[in-house]
Protein backbone atom coordinates (compact mmCIF):
# COMPACT_ATOMS: atom_id res chain seq x y z
CA UNK A 1 0.00 0.00 0.00
CA UNK A 2 1.21 3.68 -1.11
CA UNK A 3 1.25 6.42 1.13
CA UNK A 4 1.83 9.63 -0.36
CA UNK A 5 2.88 12.59 1.66
CA UNK A 6 2.56 15.94 -0.95
CA UNK A 7 3.80 19.33 0.16
CA UNK A 8 1.21 21.89 0.94
CA UNK A 9 0.36 24.70 -1.12
CA UNK A 10 -1.62 26.70 1.35
CA UNK A 11 0.55 29.73 1.75
CA UNK A 12 2.63 30.25 4.64
CA UNK A 13 2.04 26.84 5.46
CA UNK A 14 5.64 25.93 7.44
CA UNK A 15 4.44 22.33 8.53
CA UNK A 16 5.27 18.57 7.00
CA UNK A 17 2.67 16.09 7.37
CA UNK A 18 5.14 13.53 8.26
CA UNK A 19 8.88 13.59 9.26
CA UNK A 20 11.63 11.27 8.73
CA UNK A 21 11.14 9.08 12.01
CA UNK A 22 7.95 8.42 11.03
CA UNK A 23 8.46 7.37 8.01
CA UNK A 24 10.57 4.56 9.66
CA UNK A 25 7.08 3.75 11.77
CA UNK A 26 5.44 3.47 8.09
CA UNK A 27 7.65 1.23 6.63
CA UNK A 28 8.27 -0.90 9.00
CA UNK A 29 4.73 -1.87 9.19
CA UNK A 30 4.92 -2.43 5.24
CA UNK A 31 3.80 0.64 3.51
CA UNK A 32 5.63 2.22 0.70
CA UNK A 33 5.92 5.75 1.54
CA UNK A 34 6.56 8.70 -1.10
CA UNK A 35 7.26 12.03 -0.12
CA UNK A 36 6.98 15.04 -2.73
CA UNK A 37 10.62 16.46 -2.66
CA UNK A 38 11.06 19.61 -0.74
CA UNK A 39 8.50 18.20 1.77
CA UNK A 40 10.21 18.89 4.77
CA UNK A 41 12.31 22.11 3.76
CA UNK A 42 10.42 24.95 6.19
CA UNK A 43 11.16 22.35 9.20
CA UNK A 44 14.23 21.55 9.08
CA UNK A 45 13.85 17.76 7.13
CA UNK A 46 16.02 17.52 3.82
CA UNK A 47 15.02 15.02 0.71
CA UNK A 48 18.08 12.63 2.16
CA UNK A 49 16.80 12.56 5.44
CA UNK A 50 13.60 11.38 4.14
CA UNK A 51 14.92 8.63 1.46
CA UNK A 52 17.29 7.34 4.84
CA UNK A 53 14.48 6.73 6.61
CA UNK A 54 12.98 4.52 3.71
CA UNK A 55 10.99 7.05 1.83
CA UNK A 56 10.70 7.37 -2.19
CA UNK A 57 11.53 11.34 -2.94
CA UNK A 58 9.16 12.31 -6.05
CA UNK A 59 9.26 15.09 -8.21
CA UNK A 60 5.96 14.51 -9.95
CA UNK A 61 3.10 15.44 -7.53
CA UNK A 62 0.52 14.67 -9.79
CA UNK A 63 1.72 11.07 -10.51
CA UNK A 64 2.08 10.45 -6.99
CA UNK A 65 -1.59 11.60 -6.03
CA UNK A 66 -2.46 9.08 -8.73
CA UNK A 67 -1.19 6.58 -7.67
CA UNK A 68 -1.53 6.52 -3.74
CA UNK A 69 -3.26 4.32 -1.95
CA UNK A 70 -3.50 7.34 1.41
CA UNK A 71 -2.59 10.74 0.80
CA UNK A 72 -1.36 12.76 4.06
CA UNK A 73 -1.54 16.05 4.10
CA UNK A 74 -1.83 19.01 6.68
CA UNK A 75 -4.44 21.51 5.54
CA UNK A 76 -6.97 20.47 3.05
CA UNK A 77 -6.40 19.83 -0.62
CA UNK A 78 -6.48 21.75 -3.47
CA UNK A 79 -9.72 20.88 -6.07
CA UNK A 80 -7.13 20.24 -8.65
CA UNK A 81 -5.26 17.87 -6.41
CA UNK A 82 -9.01 16.11 -5.23
CA UNK A 83 -9.60 15.75 -9.16
CA UNK A 84 -6.35 13.57 -9.45
CA UNK A 85 -7.02 11.20 -7.08
CA UNK A 86 -8.56 7.70 -7.54
CA UNK A 87 -11.59 6.58 -6.26
CA UNK A 88 -11.36 4.30 -2.99
CA UNK A 89 -8.26 6.18 -2.04
CA UNK A 90 -7.95 7.55 1.61
CA UNK A 91 -7.09 11.59 2.03
CA UNK A 92 -6.08 11.96 6.04
CA UNK A 93 -5.38 16.14 7.17
CA UNK A 94 -7.19 19.02 8.49
CA UNK A 95 -10.17 19.64 6.47
CA UNK A 96 -12.68 22.17 8.14
CA UNK A 97 -15.58 20.41 7.49
CA UNK A 98 -17.79 22.78 8.40
CA UNK A 99 -16.87 25.85 6.48
CA UNK A 100 -15.50 23.66 3.28
CA UNK A 101 -19.13 22.16 2.55
CA UNK A 102 -17.87 22.48 -1.48
CA UNK A 103 -14.89 20.42 -0.63
CA UNK A 104 -16.43 17.69 1.13
CA UNK A 105 -18.90 16.95 -1.30
CA UNK A 106 -15.80 16.85 -3.51
CA UNK A 107 -14.26 14.50 -1.93
CA UNK A 108 -17.30 12.56 -1.57
CA UNK A 109 -18.01 12.36 -5.14
CA UNK A 110 -14.49 11.32 -6.35
CA UNK A 111 -15.33 8.29 -4.03
CA UNK A 112 -12.25 9.08 -1.89
CA UNK A 113 -12.47 8.27 1.93
CA UNK A 114 -11.79 11.65 3.88
CA UNK A 115 -10.61 11.26 7.42
CA UNK A 116 -11.08 14.86 9.14
CA UNK A 117 -8.23 14.85 11.68
CA UNK A 118 -9.57 17.78 13.62
CA UNK A 119 -13.16 15.29 14.21
CA UNK A 120 -11.25 12.95 16.43
CA UNK A 121 -13.14 11.87 19.15
CA UNK A 122 -11.60 13.42 22.72
CA UNK A 123 -11.32 9.87 24.17
CA UNK A 124 -8.86 8.20 26.10
CA UNK A 125 -7.86 5.80 23.38
CA UNK A 126 -7.79 8.67 20.48
CA UNK A 127 -5.66 11.15 22.65
CA UNK A 128 -2.48 9.83 20.66
CA UNK A 129 -4.37 11.23 17.80
CA UNK A 130 -5.77 14.72 19.03
CA UNK A 131 -4.06 17.09 16.52
CA UNK A 132 -6.22 20.10 18.10
CA UNK A 133 -4.65 19.58 21.24
CA UNK A 134 -1.54 19.10 20.05
CA UNK A 135 -1.09 22.10 17.83
CA UNK A 136 -3.68 23.98 20.21
CA UNK A 137 -0.64 23.35 22.93
CA UNK A 138 2.21 24.81 20.79
CA UNK A 139 -0.52 27.71 19.66
CA UNK A 140 -0.74 28.91 23.76
CA UNK A 141 3.32 28.81 23.75
CA UNK A 142 3.84 30.73 20.72
CA UNK A 143 1.12 33.23 21.34
CA UNK A 144 3.25 34.28 24.73
CA UNK A 145 6.41 34.28 22.54
CA UNK A 146 5.19 36.45 20.07
CA UNK A 147 3.33 38.80 23.00
CA UNK A 148 6.87 38.96 24.15
CA UNK A 149 8.50 40.19 21.07
CA UNK A 150 5.53 43.12 20.73
CA UNK A 151 5.70 44.21 24.23
CA UNK A 152 7.90 47.19 25.38
CA UNK A 153 8.48 45.18 28.41
CA UNK A 154 10.13 42.40 30.18
CA UNK A 155 7.86 40.08 31.95
CA UNK A 156 9.37 38.89 35.37
CA UNK A 157 9.90 41.03 37.96
CA UNK A 158 13.97 42.48 38.12
CA UNK A 159 15.36 44.21 41.52
CA UNK A 160 17.92 46.62 40.03
CA UNK A 161 20.45 49.10 41.79
CA UNK A 162 18.06 51.52 39.20
CA UNK A 163 14.58 50.38 41.22
CA UNK A 164 12.28 47.93 40.89
CA UNK A 165 10.42 46.42 37.82
CA UNK A 166 7.50 44.67 38.32
CA UNK A 167 6.36 42.09 36.56
CA UNK A 168 3.61 42.22 33.70
CA UNK A 169 0.20 41.31 33.66
CA UNK A 170 -0.62 38.77 31.46
CA UNK A 171 -4.91 38.03 31.06
CA UNK A 172 -5.88 34.21 29.20
CA UNK A 173 -8.97 34.26 28.16
CA UNK A 174 -10.55 30.42 27.48
CA UNK A 175 -8.32 27.42 29.39
CA UNK A 176 -8.44 24.98 27.19
CA UNK A 177 -5.53 23.42 26.34
CA UNK A 178 -3.97 26.82 24.47
CA UNK A 179 -4.99 28.50 26.99
CA UNK A 180 -3.39 26.55 29.67
CA UNK A 181 -0.11 26.31 27.94
CA UNK A 182 -0.45 30.20 27.66
CA UNK A 183 -0.48 30.33 31.05
CA UNK A 184 2.24 28.17 31.84
CA UNK A 185 4.61 29.66 29.85
CA UNK A 186 3.61 33.15 30.87
CA UNK A 187 4.13 31.90 34.43
CA UNK A 188 7.63 30.29 33.10
CA UNK A 189 8.64 33.89 31.86
CA UNK A 190 7.48 35.53 35.17
CA UNK A 191 4.58 37.23 34.68
CA UNK A 192 1.64 37.68 37.09
CA UNK A 193 -1.07 35.58 34.99
CA UNK A 194 -5.32 35.83 35.50
CA UNK A 195 -7.11 33.33 32.91
CA UNK A 196 -10.86 33.19 32.72
CA UNK A 197 -13.03 30.22 31.36
CA UNK A 198 -16.70 29.89 31.42
CA UNK A 199 -16.44 26.39 32.26
CA UNK A 200 -16.04 26.69 36.24
CA UNK A 201 -14.85 23.13 35.74
CA UNK A 202 -11.01 24.24 34.68
CA UNK A 203 -10.66 26.23 37.93
CA UNK A 204 -8.46 24.10 39.66
CA UNK A 205 -6.07 23.29 36.87
CA UNK A 206 -5.66 27.34 36.07
CA UNK A 207 -4.86 27.36 39.57
CA UNK A 208 -2.71 24.42 39.46
CA UNK A 209 -0.42 26.53 37.26
CA UNK A 210 -0.41 29.39 39.71
CA UNK A 211 -2.63 31.44 38.03
CA UNK A 212 -5.45 33.43 39.56
CA UNK A 213 -8.59 32.37 38.60
CA UNK A 214 -11.60 35.37 37.93
CA UNK A 215 -14.55 34.32 38.56
CA UNK A 216 -17.12 36.23 36.26
CA UNK A 217 -21.09 35.34 36.79
CA UNK A 218 -23.02 34.78 33.16
CA UNK A 219 -25.18 31.98 34.69
CA UNK A 220 -25.56 28.49 33.75
CA UNK A 221 -22.15 27.27 31.58
CA UNK A 222 -20.71 23.69 30.86
CA UNK A 223 -19.19 21.99 28.52
CA UNK A 224 -19.76 19.53 25.82
CA UNK A 225 -18.98 15.79 25.44
CA UNK A 226 -16.00 16.63 23.47
CA UNK A 227 -14.75 18.82 26.28
CA UNK A 228 -15.62 21.93 24.71
CA UNK A 229 -17.35 24.78 25.85
CA UNK A 230 -20.45 25.01 25.58
CA UNK A 231 -22.23 28.81 23.54
CA UNK A 232 -22.86 31.43 25.62
CA UNK A 233 -26.31 33.25 25.15
CA UNK A 234 -25.90 36.78 23.83
CA UNK A 235 -26.69 37.92 27.19
CA UNK A 236 -24.35 35.51 29.07
CA UNK A 237 -21.72 37.42 26.35
CA UNK A 238 -22.94 40.48 27.16
CA UNK A 239 -22.39 39.70 31.22
CA UNK A 240 -18.76 37.87 30.49
CA UNK A 241 -17.55 41.54 28.28
CA UNK A 242 -18.61 43.66 31.61
CA UNK A 243 -16.57 41.25 34.03
CA UNK A 244 -13.77 40.81 31.43
CA UNK A 245 -13.23 44.67 30.35
CA UNK A 246 -12.16 45.95 34.13
CA UNK A 247 -9.05 43.09 33.85
CA UNK A 248 -8.36 43.80 30.49
CA UNK A 249 -7.73 47.74 31.65
CA UNK A 250 -5.36 46.48 34.16
CA UNK A 251 -3.58 44.00 32.03
CA UNK A 252 -0.42 44.76 29.98
CA UNK A 253 -0.89 41.23 27.71
CA UNK A 254 -4.37 40.09 26.92
CA UNK A 255 -4.61 36.15 25.01
CA UNK A 256 -7.70 35.06 23.73
CA UNK A 257 -8.13 31.23 22.65
CA UNK A 258 -12.00 31.16 22.62
CA UNK A 259 -13.36 28.62 19.62
CA UNK A 260 -16.33 26.93 18.76
CA UNK A 261 -15.74 23.52 17.11
CA UNK A 262 -17.56 23.83 13.55
CA UNK A 263 -18.72 27.68 14.08
CA UNK A 264 -17.05 31.10 13.92
CA UNK A 265 -15.38 32.18 16.88
CA UNK A 266 -17.45 34.58 19.78
CA UNK A 267 -16.05 38.17 19.38
CA UNK A 268 -14.81 38.26 23.35
CA UNK A 269 -12.80 41.86 22.74
CA UNK A 270 -14.76 44.96 21.26
CA UNK A 271 -13.87 48.23 19.97
CA UNK A 272 -14.95 49.35 23.53
CA UNK A 273 -13.34 46.94 25.52
CA UNK A 274 -9.73 47.72 23.46
CA UNK A 275 -10.52 51.50 24.24
CA UNK A 276 -9.94 50.83 27.82
CA UNK A 277 -6.83 49.42 27.34
CA UNK A 278 -3.41 51.07 28.25
CA UNK A 279 -1.27 51.91 25.26
CA UNK A 280 1.48 49.93 24.91
CA UNK A 281 -1.26 46.59 25.61
CA UNK A 282 -0.40 43.73 23.34
CA UNK A 283 -3.34 41.87 22.54
CA UNK A 284 -3.08 37.99 20.55
CA UNK A 285 -6.07 36.21 19.13
CA UNK A 286 -5.66 33.07 18.69
CA UNK A 287 -8.95 32.80 17.14
CA UNK A 288 -7.94 34.76 13.93
CA UNK A 289 -8.60 31.86 11.31
CA UNK A 290 -11.94 30.91 12.40
CA UNK A 291 -13.25 34.73 12.52
CA UNK A 292 -11.33 36.21 15.57
CA UNK A 293 -12.16 37.04 19.42
CA UNK A 294 -11.12 40.56 18.68
CA UNK A 295 -13.22 42.86 17.11
CA UNK A 296 -11.15 44.55 14.09
CA UNK A 297 -8.62 41.54 14.19
CA UNK A 298 -6.68 41.20 10.47
CA UNK A 299 -5.42 38.01 9.53
CA UNK A 300 -1.82 37.97 9.49
CA UNK A 301 -1.49 41.59 9.90
CA UNK A 302 -0.35 43.24 13.49
CA UNK A 303 -2.33 46.53 14.00
CA UNK A 304 -2.59 49.56 15.98
CA UNK A 305 -5.49 50.96 17.76
CA UNK A 306 -4.84 53.62 19.72
CA UNK A 307 -1.41 52.39 21.40
CA UNK A 308 -3.01 48.70 21.70
CA UNK A 309 -1.20 46.60 19.40
CA UNK A 310 -3.56 43.34 18.40
CA UNK A 311 -1.75 40.87 16.90
CA UNK A 312 -3.69 38.03 13.72
CA UNK A 313 -1.02 36.35 12.96
CA UNK A 314 -2.71 32.86 11.74
CA UNK A 315 -1.14 29.30 12.05
CA UNK A 316 0.47 30.01 14.91
CA UNK A 317 1.87 26.57 15.56
CA UNK A 318 3.42 27.08 12.23
CA UNK A 319 5.99 29.66 13.70
CA UNK A 320 7.17 26.49 15.84
CA UNK A 321 7.59 24.37 12.14
CA UNK A 322 9.91 21.19 13.45
CA UNK A 323 8.08 20.59 17.04
CA UNK A 324 4.77 21.05 14.97
CA UNK A 325 5.10 18.53 12.27
CA UNK A 326 6.82 16.32 14.62
CA UNK A 327 3.39 16.47 16.74
CA UNK A 328 1.05 16.42 13.70
CA UNK A 329 3.42 13.56 12.02
CA UNK A 330 3.17 11.54 15.88
CA UNK A 331 -0.84 11.97 15.59
CA UNK A 332 -1.39 10.75 11.73
CA UNK A 333 1.47 8.16 12.43
CA UNK A 334 -1.03 6.72 15.12
CA UNK A 335 -3.90 6.87 13.64
CA UNK A 336 -2.89 4.94 10.87
CA UNK A 337 -1.31 2.40 12.61
CA UNK A 338 -4.27 2.11 14.75
CA UNK A 339 -6.32 0.53 11.67
CA UNK A 340 -3.22 -1.06 9.99
CA UNK A 341 -3.90 -4.38 9.08
CA UNK A 342 -0.78 -6.20 10.15
CA UNK A 343 -1.38 -9.46 7.79
CA UNK A 344 -2.42 -7.79 4.60
CA UNK A 345 0.18 -4.87 5.27
CA UNK A 346 -2.86 -2.19 4.12
CA UNK A 347 -4.88 0.08 6.10
CA UNK A 348 -8.47 -1.30 7.03
CA UNK A 349 -11.38 1.18 7.96
CA UNK A 350 -13.37 -0.51 10.45
CA UNK A 351 -16.43 1.78 10.06
CA UNK A 352 -17.87 0.66 13.26
CA UNK A 353 -15.08 1.86 15.02
CA UNK A 354 -15.83 4.53 17.72
CA UNK A 355 -13.14 6.89 16.02
CA UNK A 356 -13.77 5.99 12.69
CA UNK A 357 -17.45 7.03 13.35
CA UNK A 358 -16.50 10.51 14.49
CA UNK A 359 -13.62 11.27 11.67
CA UNK A 360 -14.50 9.57 8.99
CA UNK A 361 -16.08 12.41 6.87
CA UNK A 362 -16.48 10.83 2.96
CA UNK A 363 -16.42 6.86 1.95
CA UNK A 364 -18.32 4.63 -0.56
CA UNK A 365 -19.07 8.28 -2.80
CA UNK A 366 -20.91 9.57 0.21
CA UNK A 367 -21.22 11.79 2.83
CA UNK A 368 -21.10 9.56 5.88
CA UNK A 369 -20.52 11.56 9.32
CA UNK A 370 -23.66 12.23 11.28
CA UNK A 371 -22.37 15.44 12.37
CA UNK A 372 -22.22 16.40 9.34
CA UNK A 373 -25.58 14.77 7.95
CA UNK A 374 -27.52 17.36 10.13
CA UNK A 375 -25.72 20.95 9.03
Amino acid sequence: MTVAIPKETHPGETRAAMVPEHVTKLTALGAKVEVESGLGAACGHSDADYTTAGATVCADRAGMIKAADVILQVRKPSPNDVGLMREGAVFVGLLDPFQSPELIQALAARGVSAISMEMVPRSTRAQKMDVLSSQASLAGYAAVIVATGQSGKIFPMMMTPAGTIKPVKVFIIGAGVAGLQAIATAKRLGAKVEAFDTRPVVEEQVKSLGAKFVKIDVGETGQTADGYAKPLTEEQIKLQREGMTRVCAESDVVITTAQVFGRRAPILLTSEMLDAMKPGSVVVDLAVESGGNVEGVVADQITDRKGVKIVGIANLPGTVPVHASQMYSSNVTALLSEFWDKDTKALKLNLEDDILKGCLVTHGGKIVNAKLATT
